[in-house]
């Protein structure tokens, strides 16, 4: 069964078993179980409904297999001519979840 779910400002399509990495969930550690009711659609054929916005009762229930750093982007600034010069590095938290089952 497919779902749609909307969490930590993304959407994304999702089955069973799915592996995803999304910004970090705040207050969670490896291990923890999480539920997803941002659910915009799910089902399969016959069975697919689409939510307005949402899905009453539908939910997504996930686990945390771990929390990380993403990959360092550098920012900097420059104004030509003027001297000015800024560099700062940036270090998303992140957050790898494991769909476990879709309730609709």
């Amino acid at each position: 069964m497919k779902a749609t779910i909307k969490t930590q400002g993304q959407q994304f399509t999702v089955t069973e078993g799915d592996i995803l990495i999304v910004n970090r969930y705040p207050g969670t550690e490896k291990g923890g179980k999480i539920e997803i009711t941002d659910v915009l659609s799910a089902g399969e054929g016959e069975s697919f409904r689409a939510g307005t916005p949402r899905l009453t009762g539908a939910s997504v229930s996930a686990t945390i297999l771990e929390n990380k750093r993403g990959k360092k982007i550098v920012v900097f600034k420059k104004k030509k001519r003027k001297g000015y010069e800024r560099k700062q590095g940036h270090r998303q938290d992140l957050s790898v979840i494991k769909i476990e089952s879709i309730k609709i």
